[in-house]
């Protein structure tokens, strides 16, 4: 079943982001059950929106590659996690690629 996650880290800056983006190439190297990645920040935190098609997808990611990104980008303290089940999906016709 696939999955929201929704995530708030804070602490974590752009550039430490960014880094993570950099060692993880998950753009390039697309983690498996990985559908849909969203970052912002507010304040001195960031967010994501994240759907996947099953949260072991996402627990398997982090794990394997995510978290020792995450280290080595010098992010501390834990982020607030919650997963909920997709109800419904809408991608506007000629979105594609991140940006």
């Amino acid at each position: 079943m696939a999955v929201v996650l929704s995530m708030t880290w804070p602490g974590v800056t752009p550039q430490q982001y960014d880094t993570v983006r950099q060692l993880v190439d998950w753009e390039q190297d697309q983690p498996e059950g990985a559908v849909l990645h969203v970052a912002w920040f507010d304040g001195d935190a960031l967010h994501v929106t994240d759907v996947w098609n099953a949260q072991s997808d996402f627990e398997r990611f982090f794990a394997g590659r995510l978290a020792p990104a995450v280290k080595e980008a010098g992010i501390i303290g834990e982020p607030e996690s919650t997963f909920a089940p997709l109800h419904r999906r809408f991608v506007a016709s000629g979105v594609s690629g991140g940006g």
